[in-house]
Parts: C-alpha cells; sequence; structure tokens
C-alpha cells in the first residue's frame, strides 16, 4: 500500500484551555498520512488518479482556522473524521498535531497528539 504524506505542515489555530490561548492563539504542526493504493492506481501520470496533496493542505488549514476546541485531542479527533470523509479514496489516515508554547512548567519542545483511523468496510 502506498502513502501519501505532507511533514511538518504549519497552521495557525486557537485551541486550548484556558481563555489567552484561545484569544492569542498558537502555532500548531501537523504532520498527515493518507494510505492509498498508489502502485495500482496511479497509472498515467494524471493528478486524477491520486489524492492531490495540495488539496488536503488546504482542507487541514482551512479546518484549523474555523475550528476552536479547549483540547487538541478534540481537534484531532475532529479533523481525522472529517479528512476520513473528504477523502474516501484513502483507506487510512494518520494524524499528528504538534503543539508549542503549553501553559505548562518544564523543559520540553512541544507536546503532540496522534490519531488514525480506517475507512469503514463497504
Amino acid at each position: 500500500m502506498g502513502c501519501i504524506r505532507i511533514n511538518n505542515m504549519v497552521a495557525y489555530g486557537h485551541n486550548g484551555v484556558y481563555p489567552e490561548e484561545r484569544k492569542l492563539g498558537q502555532k500548531l504542526e501537523i504532520d498527515v498520512e493518507l494510505n492509498y493504493p498508489i502502485e495500482q492506481k496511479v497509472q498515467h501520470d494524471e493528478l486524477d488518479e491520486t489524492i492531490s496533496y495540495a488539496d488536503v493542505y488546504h482542507s487541514i488549514q482551512q479546518f484549523i482556522e474555523q475550528h476552536s476546541y479547549k483540547l487538541i485531542e478534540s481537534l484531532a479527533n475532529h479533523l481525522l473524521h472529517y479528512l476520513l470523509t473528504s477523502y474516501r479514496e484513502a483507506k487510512g489516515i494518520k494524524l499528528r498535531i504538534r503543539k508549542y508554547g503549553v501553559p505548562m512548567a518544564g523543559a520540553y519542545d512541544n507536546v503532540e497528539i496522534e490519531v488514525g483511523g480506517k475507512q469503514d468496510e463497504e
């Protein structure tokens, strides 16, 4: 099974438990992986044979800009569901979201949530 990935995508969201986080917003980094049978589907070098990563990027960007959650776990779950619904040709999707500037004491680079799902068998 082939795989289409976008790594370290940057988006700006207004997610967080604290009002300041939701008001000021913060940078998020996103990795998305879509399982897609590239080996079988891409035979003629045509865009309509694959999933456009430009479309996926735009979909993620818009979703994050238009939605706000207290928990990035909720953001990850809802975004995953949206992607699975929007890109039904993907056999499965894995999503990682990293948040920086978390109001938590300690030394660390970021916090990360990972979720994944597969298309319902029909």
